[in-house]
């Protein structure tokens, strides 16, 4: 359970600086506390969209990910910026991404900052 908050909290922040960096990345909220729960919100999102329709991605496009050295998950990742931008929409929550180039930058800034928080973050607690 502790690994799952974690793992939303750096969602949370790597959406969060997506957003402040990328022009088209859009998160509305009328006060800061609004924001914030609609950003844990997003990230929530967010970790289903990797966690059930990524592998399936991947799995689908492995021979494009091959010939491509590996830089097809970028437009993988893209794809789930994107649906999560969709699912956001139906369900009325105030985050947008507004087309494919500003999807696959914001993908590029949460990749990044995820790598960043993972060396950062424990993975695992220890227990002794």
């Amino acid at each position: 359970m502790k690994n799952l908050v974690i793992r939303l909290l750096a969602n949370a922040v790597a959406l969060a600086i997506a957003t402040w960096l990328v022009g088209g990345i859009t998160l509305e909220g009328a006060t800061t506390g609004r924001r914030i729960l609609t950003l844990l919100i997003v990230a929530a999102i967010f970790g289903v969209v990797n966690a059930f329709v990524k592998p399936v991605l991947q799995w689908l496009s492995c021979l494009f990910i091959a010939l491509t050295l590996g830089l097809f998950l970028f437009v993988i990742n893209a794809v789930m910026l994107l649906l999560t931008s969709w699912i956001t929409g139906k369900l009325d929550v105030q985050f947008h991404v507004d087309g494919f180039w500003s999807a696959l930058l914001g993908s590029l800034i949460i990749t990044f900052v995820g790598i960043v928080l993972n060396v950062v973050l424990p993975d695992k607690a220890e227990i002794k």
